[in-house]
């Protein structure tokens, strides 16, 4: 029997083959980006799913007051890890932990890689798993360093025992390997490609064994048997009972939401890259249904060609019920065979839709969660595209369809005009969204920087790179090739370090304020193109300006209406400076919000980064070479690793330029399969009315005339389409904009654009099937009357 159901529905898919292709490939495209969807979805909730105790590890940030307004910072007092191990019972294990990167040299070999300085509990808290060596006996040389698998292959080479082995960090302070680990996954929230002993790190540095100073990550595994909110309301209190006249408390911040759900207002979480998740999901079931109606539609419109199949076997005894299953077979076929389709796009649009998202993901048939999947996506379809064709044919009634009587569509006309009228209405959304989103990143990019990120490059630094800095930018510019170099002790794109507790002339109430400050060299407004609006900068001479300092303008105006100029600004009894400078204000941090007040400081010892600007005119390759070999002269054992200002400024934009690529990709494609559905559709209706068309050429109509008679049917369910549309994007799409504080207007023509782009794409599909019946001989389509 089931046999039987196969071998019809496979005939009928080989009769109508047209209508078969339209179904196949629009179910296809269809199931092929929701796919894509899902395996980006999966990767984003599988973050930090490798590590064995994800449910007992927590980082503990802290929540700050400012000005009446809470900021969750992402750092915590040095002495928080121990004191939670020892006051609260319920946490196991507890690590601090410093991001920082530095060079290793093993002979001639050297690389730059960003590890972890931490305690070692850190290695039971992440469960790292040892290639070689033990997670016991680690870090009892407190001179041990733990590499990963490929830091190691690239320090000694592949198939090396390194166990044992001596590597130079910064060019001065050796480190033995006790360990070798397995490289983390990608999708891990906070990566490393080496751990050591913090000890190590902090020896020497008394700042960092005091409650008022935060820099270090806080990591916490609390025991399976511990209740949050007890042990949370503990760690909030902790601070508070450590240090006096404190308002900062920690809080706990699970690991299962440190990729999905880690951004906080005013201290309490609120969401995060969940909010892409969510409406990626969305999407693709969105796109689903798009293609199932394309199934329903074009099913339901061939009712007349199916009813005399239908009468025949209800005349020979076929129950409705068989009819049913048949037309669900039929159905389901065509689901799998798109679904296989499907496959084979996946397997040549996977590697571009991996460097549009930035991912390295796997098609992973193999799995039986994503066969598992594919195959419910399949059935799903089918049914869902199935279910109601299968339903209305077998209704007919086999003595009117044996008689020649026209099938009367009643409902089913109404219900597939409302579903092209969903179809139409899903893409001129994602029309709007495309262009809004759009908008969005080129207003933000566009804004006003306050420095010139063109033609600027920046590279980390090191304590022999700081002291060489004076003979290596004099180097640097006798090379022709560059105006200027700088040191700064932050990238300029970034937040860098802020505080409160400044006082100044003019000023009340300011301890809460808070405030950024820059280290950085005389040469670093000139570099930069930052714009000194009054007074001066640093001099040449450091000890000379060691008591001075430039302001930025917001600065300024919270000093009064009068000049800052010749104002001190203080901050306990370890700063007393005066205002020489102010500097127009300038844009880091949030792209799309405003920036804190800064101070400079002429401190070069403090820097971090060079900046180095390279001459117009020049072109970027050459002056990339000359750049190399001043450095490698001066810096022989460092490797030339650097980033431009401007694609880190793009970079910034990161999420957003997601949403819109993605929009706008899934936009067309939405439009697409409504393009098919709507071609198909056309062509039902043109043979319809082929004899009506006939005896209207021969009475006189013109080709435009028919043209016109059957699209203006279309366009009112695409005018009907619009006006839904509109109303849904606005509100969808209004309330997208409001996470941003700087922000577009939605103008009314983004509307018009999307409205009149829909009715051309409609109009222009349909046309096609209008003018081929317009130009028709009208004889053919007579002669049997």
């Amino acid at each position: 029997m089931i046999l039987n159901y196969i071998k019809i529905a496979f005939r009928s898919l080989q009769k109508n083959k047209g209508y078969s292709f339209l179904n196949i490939f629009g179910l296809a495209i269809g199931i092929t980006c929701a796919s894509l969807i899902f395996l980006w979805v999966e990767d984003e909730l599988s973050f930090n799913q490798s590590f064995d105790r994800s449910e007992n590890v927590y980082y503990v940030p802290t929540n700050q007051e400012y000005e009446g307004k809470w900021y969750t910072i992402y750092a915590s007092p040095g002495p928080l890890a121990q004191d939670m191990k020892n006051d609260i019972p319920e946490v196991l294990r507890s690590t601090r932990s410093s991001s920082q990167e530095r060079l290793f040299t093993v002979g001639d070999n050297a690389i730059n890689s960003r590890g972890r300085f931490v305690d070692e509990d850190f290695l039971d808290i992440f469960s790292l798993k040892f290639i070689e060596g033990n997670r016991k006996d680690a870090f009892t040389n407190p001179e041990a360093i733990v590499l990963t698998q490929r830091t190691a292959q690239k320090l000694f080479g592949i198939g090396e025992k390194v166990v044992g082995k001596v590597v130079k960090m910064s060019n001065k302070d050796n480190y033995l390997v006790t360990g070798i680990i397995e490289n983390l996954p990608k999708n891990t929230s906070f990566p490393f490609n080496w751990v050591a002993p913090f000890e190590r790190y902090a020896d020497g540095q008394e700042w960092m064994t005091f409650y008022g100073n935060n820099f270090s990550d806080t990591f916490v595994e609390l025991s399976p048997e511990s209740n949050f909110e007890t042990v949370d309301k503990k760690v909030r209190g902790l601070i508070a009972s450590k240090e006096e006249e404190t308002s900062d408390y920690a809080i706990l911040h699970a690991m299962k939401d440190w990729h999905l759900r880690s951004n906080f207002e005013n201290g309490v979480k609120v969401g995060g890259r969940i909010k892409q998740v969510t409406l990626f999901t969305i999407i693709a079931f969105v796109i689903l249904f798009i293609a199932c109606i394309n199934f329903m539609n074009l099913s339901t419109a061939r009712s007349e060609k199916r009813a005399n199949e239908v009468g025949v076997r209800k005349a020979m005894g076929s129950s409705r019920g068989r009819l049913i299953i048949q037309f669900i077979s039929e159905a389901l076929m065509l689901s799998f065979i798109a679904t296989v389709v499907s496959i084979l796009l996946l397997v040549v649009l996977l590697p571009q839709f991996n460097l549009i998202i930035n991912k390295d993901l796997g098609l992973g048939l193999t799995k039986p969660t994503h066969l598992f999947i594919l195959s419910s996506i399949a059935i799903v379809c089918g049914l869902l595209a199935g279910l109601y064709p299968a339903f209305y044919l077998s209704s007919f009634k086999p003595v009117a369809v044996l008689k020649g009587l026209k099938v009367t569509e009643g409902s089913v006309s109404l219900i597939r005009k409302g579903l092209v009228v969903g179809q139409f209405t899903i893409s001129i959304v994602f029309i709007i969204a495309t262009i809004i989103v759009y908008q969005q990143i080129q207003f933000a990019k566009n804004r006003e920087l306050g420095y010139d990120k063109d033609q600027l490059l920046s590279m980390r630094i090191n304590e022999e790179a700081i002291g060489k800095f004076n003979v290596i930018q004099q180097d640097l510019i006798s090379s022709g090739a560059v105006s200027n170099a700088t040191l700064s002790n932050s990238e300029i794109l970034s937040g860098g370090f802020n505080g409160s507790g400044w006082q100044w002339e003019g000023g009340t109430n300011t301890e809460d304020v808070l405030i950024s400050y820059r280290y950085v060299t005389q040469s670093f407004f000139d570099t930069t193109g930052l714009e000194i609006i009054e007074g001066r900068g640093f001099s040449n001479n450091i000890d000379a300006d060691s008591s001075s300092t430039l302001i930025s303008k917001s600065l300024a105006k919270m000093m009064g209406n009068d000049s800052a100029i010749g104002k001190r600004i203080t901050r306990g009894n370890n700063v007393n400076v005066e205002v020489v400078g102010v500097v127009e204000d300038y844009l880091y941090g949030d792209m799309f919000g405003s920036s804190d007040p800064v101070l400079f400081f002429n401190y070069p010892d403090g820097g971090n980064y060079m900046y180095i600007k390279t001459k117009d005119g020049i072109p970027v390759s050459e002056a990339l070479v000359d750049i190399e070999m001043v450095l490698k002269k001066h810096l022989p054992a460092y490797p030339f690793d650097y980033q431009f200002v401007d694609e880190a400024f793009d970079a910034k934009f990161k999420n957003e330029q997601l949403i819109a690529e993605l929009s706008q990709i899934f936009g067309i494609l939405a439009i697409l399969i409504s393009c098919l559905g709507l071609f198909g559709l056309a062509a039902y209706t043109a043979e319809q009315r082929r004899k009506e068309i006939g005896v209207r050429k021969v009475l006189g109509a013109s080709v435009s005339g028919v043209v016109k008679l059957l699209s203006k049917d279309f366009l009112k369910l695409v005018v009907i389409a619009i006006v839904i549309a509109i109303p849904i994007a606005w509100y969808f799409m209004s309330n997208w904009l409001q996470d941003y504080a700087y922000r577009i207007e939605i103008n009314w023509w983004v509307f018009a654009v999307a409205g009149f782009s829909a009715i051309t794409i409609a109009m222009l599909t349909v046309s096609f099937q209008a003018i081929k019946a317009a130009i028709a001989n009208p004889a053919e389509s007579l002669k049997t009357e």
